[in-house]
């Protein structure tokens, strides 16, 4: 089944339940709603005609400025078919998606991962718990308004004998570079590269 006959088909039997179908990438992109998406993802695996058995993947991206700023993309694969299908959704903080770990259990990290990373919610997962960042972690470093220094620094502490968590501090915030320095780079020329050739 061509990727063109796929859509026309998943069109006429998930009516109403698929919003989007675009072709990206040698994949077709479908987008569906939250609370339909239990239902597209086990016709996508038990329908003859499609039989997408494994899942590859499930992701997040962030964008900040939509007012639903999570896009949850889940791969499929259909081996039978040899063909893949990606499938997504948009979410903000509060917007809670039902797990598919019912339908695929293989999606069980992936979506850990995207709590973890993103704070996607997943209602129904089994457990929902950080898997990438240590406890007590605070925030998701992979939203685009998380800070390149994070919140808190880890280190092992001699003296207590046990990890201990600290506020981040800059040691330095600003600095005045010494382009005369050999150290810093030149803007003369050093002995022996006006040898070299330059196109």
């Amino acid at each position: 089944m061509s990727l063109n006959e796929l859509s026309t088909y998943l069109g006429e039997k998930l009516s109403g339940r698929i919003g989007d179908a675009v072709f990206a990438y040698g994949e077709l992109t479908i987008s569906v709603e939250p609370h339909d998406l239990i239902e597209v993802v086990s016709f996508l695996r038990d329908d003859p005609k499609c039989q997408f058995i494994s899942i590859i993947d499930v992701c997040g991206a962030d964008y900040p400025s939509r007012a639903k700023r999570f896009d949850v993309v889940y791969h499929l694969l259909s081996p039978k078919q040899n063909v893949r299908i990606r499938i997504k959704l948009q979410a903000d903080e509060e917007t809670v998606v039902p797990s598919i770990t019912g339908v695929f259990p293989g999606a069980d990290w992936f979506e850990r991962e995207a709590y973890d990373l993103y704070g996607v919610l997943f209602s129904g997962h089994p457990d929902l718990r950080r898997i990438l960042t240590d406890y007590g972690f605070e925030g998701h470093p992979l939203r685009k308004d998380f800070p390149l220094t994070g919140f808190v620094e880890v280190r092992y502490d001699d003296e207590a004998k046990r990890v201990i968590y600290e506020p981040v501090e800059l040691k330095q915030e600003f600095r005045n570079f010494d382009f005369l320095s050999p150290w810093e780079g030149t803007d003369y020329v050093l002995p022996g590269d006006e040898k070299a050739k330059t196109n």
